[in-house]
Order: C-alpha cells, then sequence, then structure tokens
C-alpha cells in the first residue's frame, strides 16, 4: 500500500489542478489545454501500442482519423445526434479499422510493420482526400455537438464551454485508469513480456498474435475516443488528421515524455504542445516566429539527447548523477 500511494497521489494532484484551471485560466488557455488532453488521450493510446507492447505504429492517425470523420458523418446538420451512440459509433469504427490493420500487419515485424501500418494510414487519408466522402480535401463540418438526453433531461450541455472541458478531462481520467488497470493485468505482463523477448514467450504457450492483436484494437479504440472529441472541439474534420504527420507528432511525445510510463505520454503531449506555442510566440522569437518548426525540431533533438529516458526520467538522471559525483570524491 505504501509502495501504491505515491504514484497515486501525483495523477491525482494534476487531475485536480486540470478541473480547477477554468476558475483561473484565460480562454485561449482553457481552449489549449482542451486540446492538449485530447492528444494525451491520442499518446496514450500509442504508448499502449510502442511502449508496453514494443509495436513501433507510424500509421496511428488513421484511427484518429476515422473516429472524427465517423462523428462528422453521422451526425445530422439539422440537429445534434445522441452522445449514446455517436460516441460508441465513432469508437467503434477507429476499432475495427484497427482490426484490420492490425490483423494484416501483424503479420510482419520490424520496419516492415513501421512501413505496413503507415500504408493503411496513407490509405485512409487518399480515401478522404481524394475522393467526395467527407468533404474531399476541404474536410466536413460538424454543425452540432451530441447531446445526452435520458427520458428528457440533459444532466449536461456539450455546447458550454466549461462542460466540454471537464468532459475532455473525463475521458482523459478514464483512459488513464483504463489503460494503469490493463497494464496491472495479466493482459499487461503478457505485452511486457511480448516487448521483452516475444520469441521465449511463444516458446511458454503464449498466443503472442492474439495478445498484440488485442493491444492493437485497443490502441485504435482509444485513438478513437481522441478523434471523436477532436471532432468536436474544432467542429471541422480534414483529411490532414489521417496524415503521416500526425503519427509522427504522437511518436514524438511519447518519446519526449518517456517510454514505457503512461504518465510519460500525457507530459510528452503537454510539452510539445507547449513547446510548439513557446516557439511560435512572435513576441519572444520575433520573426523566428515563422520558422518554429525548425526551432523545435532542435530542442527535440536536444531533449532526446540529454534526456534518453524521457521527462519522466530527469529524477533518476539526475540522482545517479549525484551518486556518481559522490562516488569520485570518495575515491
Amino acid at each position: 500500500m505504501n509502495v501504491a500511494v505515491p504514484r497515486i497521489v501525483p495523477v491525482v494532484a494534476v487531475a485536480v489542478l486540470l478541473a480547477v484551471f477554468p476558475a483561473l485560466g484565460s480562454k485561449f488557455g482553457i481552449d489549449l489545454v482542451t486540446k492538449i488532453m485530447i492528444l494525451s488521450i491520442f499518446a496514450l493510446s500509442l504508448e499502449l501500442l510502442v511502449g508496453q507492447t514494443g509495436l513501433v505504429c507510424f500509421g496511428h492517425a488513421a484511427f484518429l482519423g476515422i473516429a472524427a470523420y465517423t462523428a462528422a458523418l453521422l451526425t445530422p446538420q439539422s440537429n445534434p445526434a445522441s452522445l449514446l451512440w455517436l460516441l460508441p459509433a465513432s469508437v467503434i469504427a477507429a476499432g475495427l479499422y484497427a482490426l484490420v490493420v492490425g490483423a494484416l500487419s501483424l503479420r510482419t515485424r520490424g520496419i516492415y510493420f513501421i512501413m505496413v501500418t503507415l500504408a493503411f494510414a496513407q490509405m485512409g487519408y487518399y480515401v478522404f482526400h481524394d475522393t467526395k466522402l467527407g468533404g474531399g480535401s476541404d474536410g466536413i463540418y460538424l454543425y452540432f455537438r451530441p447531446e445526452l438526453t435520458i427520458a428528457g433531461w440533459r444532466p449536461f450541455d456539450l455546447d458550454d464551454g466549461l462542460t466540454f472541458y471537464l468532459f475532455v478531462l473525463a475521458c482523459l481520467v478514464f483512459t488513464y485508469w483504463v489503460l494503469g488497470l490493463l497494464v496491472r493485468s495479466r493482459f499487461g505482463h503478457a505485452l511486457a513480456g511480448i516487448r521483452v523477448n516475444e520469441q521465449r514467450m511463444r516458446a511458454v504457450g503464449f498466443p503472442t498474435y492474439g495478445y498484440k492483436l488485442a493491444a492493437f484494437v485497443l490502441a485504435g479504440m482509444f485513438a478513437g475516443l481522441a478523434g471523436f472529441l477532436y471532432a468536436l472541439k474544432d467542429g471541422f474534420v480534414s483529411p490532414e488528421l489521417l496524415s503521416w504527420h500526425q503519427s509522427g507528432a504522437v511518436l514524438i511525445m511519447i518519446i519526449l515524455g518517456g517510454l514505457g510510463h503512461l504518465r510519460g505520454a500525457v507530459i510528452g503531449a503537454f510539452a510539445f504542445v507547449l513547446l510548439q506555442e513557446l516557439f511560435q510566440s512572435e513576441a519572444i522569437f520575433g520573426a523566428m516566429a515563422q520558422h518554429w518548426q525548425l526551432t523545435l525540431g532542435f530542442a527535440i533533438i536536444a531533449c532526446v539527447a540529454l534526456m534518453p529516458n524521457g521527462i519522466v526520467g530527469i529524477g533518476r538522471q539526475l540522482a545517479r548523477r549525484v551518486s556518481q559525483l559522490r562516488r569520485l570524491r570518495h575515491a
């Protein structure tokens, strides 16, 4: 029990801080944190694949985009849809595509797996970009956010900015909680074993293909949850959500935060977006703000070089260096 408390307390503290942030933050700040929380869910979904299972997927944005398009296409243009069926439909659509992609791509390994997942994502991108489905390259608008009505009673209204913020926060907490339970379960230990030595796991009788496929589908569904929220936040969905740039960005987030840690995915999402906002600030960087991708790239390279274990590993890295200095002094 004493071991679990230090891990739980920071997570609860962050959730409480995020819950009270709207009372202190500006409208821009609330909108930015809402976006970061959605990306945190997206990063957590990829962490299940990369950090916990050892599957580097470079087409994860496909599940984000498919769920977003599902939400937009199924929402009528004259009245809001019901949250009770629109949310599950969007998540299931992403999960079904993940099932197809995973069933085929998991028969490959290494660089071939990365390329196959990227190919499937690009296929989805060109379907929405080059056809009239979903408005083509112009994208599609979602005119109404879904509503929840129970026997004529509406417990909350997602059109309200604060309510939507808290709804996104609840989805983030739910995702973190479920994945936390999953990682600590027998299933999670099996995924960890596959990451370390898949051949040995097969030798002791574990059906590794089934475990990896289950993890792939779950990751796709949680990415779909992020895509659903993304569509609701902006009220607009474009093919760029499925592009390889999105897959690369979320991969950078979990590496920046620290692979192998759920909290690393959330920290990485916050760090990545805040660095973007920092380098785009003309008040700080002047004319260089127009070239923010360049400065952001240098910053990420520096972070990876100086923090090989990500942001979550800073504490251990500093403790190790202090310990080395003490040994040198005693020597």
